[in-house]
Parts: structure tokens; sequence; C-alpha cells
């Protein structure tokens, strides 16, 4: 357990029976208190081996779920965003990523919690719950597409893929990344090359037949590269697009 400190009078509580109402503020030790209520120790130890997520120390065991009603009566609120993210555990800062609002998300502290990173789940989180939403988008796609950290490099592939997901957007600012994709997609690191893989497919799947025929080039060209790496990601890319095609 957790070390709590600034207790209040009135903790926060989850409640399944109505609707969880925030009269006043929570204090971040309330919440933690919340999460730990949910946190299970035996789904904690699979966190690692099955999803990848080592930072055990800072992990308390929370499933997804569980998380998602912690937050769902917090409402936006940056300021306790940033604090929750400041705690390092691994559950509030997903809760951050929920909390924190698109519309006052500056471009200082995309770059400041993405120096953070250390497991995808979080990083994922992020950029599809929160920064695709975010006037930011494509330039710090831009600015993190060379980063060398694992972590921060997936994050502009999976931004890249959120926004082709999420947003309307122009064919340019997707035309315009392409590039991006075709240069990292000799990083072989594992949670880099599935970010390139994800932003390719989804730059694909979308409704314009522009953005789905060059993406399609793309994959092919990928797929007859002699280097291993590209070669899976065009593969992969071009299996998921015929099966899309067939579905059309």
């Amino acid at each position: 357990m957790l070390a709590l400190t600034k207790p209040q009078a009135k903790p926060f509580r989850i409640t399944t029976s109505r609707p969880i109402l925030r009269p006043v503020p929570p204090d971040i030790a309330s919440i933690l208190r919340a999460l730990e209520t949910h946190a299970d120790p035996a789904f904690r130890d699979t966190m690692g081996p099955r999803y990848g997520i080592v930072t055990a120390d800072r992990v308390l065991g929370v499933p997804m779920a569980k998380i998602h009603a912690v937050a769902k009566p917090l409402g936006r609120d940056p300021e306790f965003a940033e604090a929750l993210w400041q705690t390092g555990v691994y559950e509030a800062r997903m809760l951050a990523c929920m909390v924190d609002d698109p519309a006052t998300v500056t471009t200082e502290r995309m770059d400041r919690w993405r120096a953070d990173f250390d497991n995808w789940a979080v990083t994922d989180t992020l950029c599809f719950k929160l920064w695709d939403r975010t006037p930011h988008a494509f330039a710090m796609i831009d600015r993190w597409a060379t980063l060398e950290g694992e972590f921060g490099r997936r994050a502009a592939f999976v931004l890249l893929a959120s926004c082709a997901l999420h947003r309307k957007g122009a064919d340019a600012d997707y035309l315009a990344r392409l590039p991006l994709i075709h240069a990292a997609a000799t990083d072989e690191r594992n949670f880099v090359k599935k970010g390139v893989n994800w932003a390719l497919r989804a730059i694909g799947g979308r409704k314009s037949p522009a953005l789905r025929t060059a993406a399609r080039d793309l994959a092919a060209t990928l797929a007859a590269s002699p280097d291993r790496t590209r070669r899976w990601i065009g593969k992969d890319a071009l299996r998921a697009f015929a099966k899309a095609d067939a579905g059309d």
C-alpha cells in the first residue's frame, strides 16, 4: 500500500448504486485511496508478464474498468490532472489522461509528460483519449517522430494513428506524414514498430481514396523491402487493408 498524506474528513468514495456527484474537489490522497480499494495484487502481478507494464513499484493493480469508475465523477480539471500525474502512480497517471482538458493542454505539458513515459499503456491512453483532440497534435507528431526513446517515439505514431481514427482533418495532414512512417519503419523496437504499423493502417483506413491509395502504396513498398522490420510493417498493413477492402 502506498503511504498517503493529507486525509480528508469526507474521503472520496466509489459507489455503483447511484451517480457520484463532486461537491468539493477531492484531494490526491482520497483518489489514491479510491484506487487502492480496487487494487488486486494478483492482477498487478500479471501486468508485467502479460501487458509489459513493469513499473511494479508504482503500480497498484487496478483493472481499467475500475479506473474508469474512479474517473467518471471527476470531470475535466487540468490542475488536478497535473497533480495526479506528479504522483508517478500508474493508475493515477491513467486518470490524468481522462481528467485533463484537451482545450487547455499546452505543448510544454505534452513534452513534459511524454518525457516521463515508461510504458505503452499510459502512452497510448494519452494519445488516444486526450492529445489527438488538442490543436498541437500534428506539430507534436513531427517533433517526436525522430526521438531516440522508445516510448517517446511510439507516442508520435500512436498520436498519428489516433488523429487518423478520430479527427476529420485534411488529406494533406496525413499525406505529409507518410514519409515519417517510411523513415521510422526500420526501428525494430517492439513498441515503435507496432506504433508505426498502427499509424499506417489507420491512415489507410480513412475514407479518402487518395489516402487509401497512398497508404497501400507505402505498405507495398515496405513489404518488398530487404529490411525485416519494414517488411513486417508493410505485410501486416497489407493484410489489414485486404481484410478491410473485402468487407467494403
